[in-house]
């Protein structure tokens, strides 16, 4: 139109051939195909109307056209891609399902809510993990995390989960659990040296419940992972487990067989677990994150208001962004059975 309209000897027409490339980036094939037959014709009739050399008119039609079916060619490549990689994302969060169960999650014993954020958001997996398993004498919840992040890491959770979601069933006390959690860390571990790749160390928290009518006690192993916190009301504090067990891997430097402690989950409580990507996350100023004082501000609020609100705030807080991977998970107990 501005050609038409000022008759100026700068022609802007020739401008017109970027736009196929532009819609190829945007829009499916057949929008690129229309955006460049619309072009051929928009650049041939006004080379025509303006009374331009013949010569120019079949060489400005013949870049026009190439260029073209350059854009609806790589249009066909870029959706192509685009299926593949939705086709590879939809497998792995399906996959990352079947592993990392999502939330909330319901036994006989107890509702689990909560929260499971991986710092390297493509792998869809970190180095967090986190079960609860239904055994014949009540409920077993593992939270657990590895050292290190990367593939490596993640082969350590699969492992891992495969290995407690079996032994809770299977085994009778929650040692036993926690000594089969062991020997798979030592496998992997062994394995992973085989192949060149670093042995990793796992901090884990292992917990029996069992149903608040027949005792209110909770038993736990402690394998150096955070100490839970208890909410009850508006009193917030954390459970004293005493010395903490050494990380899953490293039994065999232990003076003494890991032994489980116990301690008081009543009805109406709440029991939050989480990982050091919670309590070890800093401000701008270098200062950890204050999960009790946080805990005892919210502590009011329902199970799932608690959570999102310690997100929101723990997101806000890490003003340098996220290191490391985040769980929490918010425990109560169910009515009665």
């Amino acid at each position: 139109m501005l050609d038409v309209s000022t008759g100026t000897a700068v022609r802007l027409y020739p401008l017109l051939i970027f736009l196929p490339a532009i819609v190829s980036g945007l829009g499916v094939v057949w929008q690129t195909a229309v955006a460049a037959a619309w072009v051929q014709v928009v650049v041939v009739g006004t080379a025509i109307y303006l009374r331009g050399e013949p010569n120019d008119i079949l060489l400005a039609a013949g870049f026009t056209g190439l260029f073209g079916l350059l854009s609806v060619a790589g249009c066909r490549y870029r959706v192509k891609r685009e299926a593949e990689v939705f086709r590879l994302r939809s497998a792995t969060s399906a996959l990352r399902q079947l592993l990392v169960r999502p939330l909330p999650l319901r036994t006989a014993e107890i509702v689990a809510e909560g929260l499971y954020q991986p710092v390297e958001e493509d792998t869809m997996m970190g180095g967090d993990m986190y079960d609860v398993a239904v055994a014949q004498t009540g409920t077993r919840v593992l939270i657990a995390d590895v050292q290190g992040k990367g593939l490596s890491a993640i082969g350590m959770v699969v492992a891992l989960l495969g290995s407690f979601r079996e032994a809770a069933h299977r085994e009778e006390t929650l040692t036993g659990v926690v000594a089969a959690l062991e020997s798979s860390v030592v496998r992997h571990n062994y394995f992973a040296a085989q192949n060149g790749e670093p042995e990793r160390l796992v901090t884990a928290l292992i917990l029996d419940i069992k149903d608040a009518s027949l005792t209110e006690a909770v038993e736990v192993v402690n394998c150096g992972h955070i100490a839970p916190y208890v909410v009850q009301g508006r009193d917030v504090r954390q459970v004293d487990l005493g010395q903490a067990e050494v990380p899953l891997g490293l039994a065999a430097l232990a003076p003494a067989p890991r032994a489980g402690v116990s301690f008081r989950f009543a009805r109406g409580a709440r029991l939050l677990l989480c990982t050091d990507g919670v309590t070890e996350a800093r401000d701008a100023d270098g200062r950890f994150y204050p999960l009790e004082e946080r805990l005892r501000a919210w502590a009011a609020d329902p199970p799932t208001g608690l959570v999102r609100a310690l997100s929101e705030d723990l997101h806000a807080f890490s003003a340098a962004g996220q290191h490391d991977d985040t769980t929490m998970l918010m425990l109560r107990r169910t009515g009665p059975s």
